[in-house]
């Protein structure tokens, strides 16, 4: 059996809404250095997804296009990446049927997204041998550039509530 690992992303911090429209706020540029971070965060981590599912938004586009620049070498191999607008207001029941359908290779998948669903997922796919001390930092939401990583020894297909085990909340200091 296939050990799948899957990387949950909150966006990095964005400018703050009403001077333009929610979707197409950019990232600050503070969120520009946590973006920068994380990548080289989930390169020390072994991280470095082979499949990347982010929302349209463009504060989750940047993140993970200034992520995928720190991974530097540990992304070596191009991750297949889908930007779709389908995790722009997904919910936990749409991100799993989103899930459900990766293929097999899929070994390490990152969802660069939003709260709440980004900490809601979490909490939910998270099954009894996850990190229970993780698993409430989780439930109370998580920050900007917040990831989570969870994991599950079945194929994609099973992804269901309480299916993975929450293993790791990495918050940006």
């Amino acid at each position: 059996m296939t050990l799948h690992r899957l990387v949950l992303l909150r966006h990095a911090k964005a400018e703050p809404a009403g001077v333009v429209v929610d979707h197409e706020r950019p990232l600050a540029l503070v969120g520009r250095r946590q973006a920068s971070a994380v990548g080289a965060a989930l390169a020390a981590a072994g991280l470095a997804p082979t499949h990347v599912l982010c929302s349209s938004a463009l504060r989750t586009r940047q993140t993970w296009e200034i992520a995928r620049t720190a991974l530097g070498a540990a992304g070596a191999t191009a991750p297949v990446v889908s930007v779709t607008d389908d995790l722009y207001d997904a919910s936990t029941g749409d991100l799993a049927a989103i899930l459900q359908s990766l293929p097999e290779e899929a070994s390490t998948v990152l969802v660069v997204g939003h709260e709440p669903t980004m900490s809601q997922a979490a909490g939910a796919l998270a099954g009894d041998a996850s990190d229970e001390a993780v698993l409430a930092r989780v439930r109370g939401g998580v920050p900007t550039a917040a990831w989570t990583v969870l994991e599950g020894d079945g194929a994609w297909d099973l992804v269901a509530p309480g299916a993975l085990r929450l293993v790791r909340l990495e918050v940006p200091a």
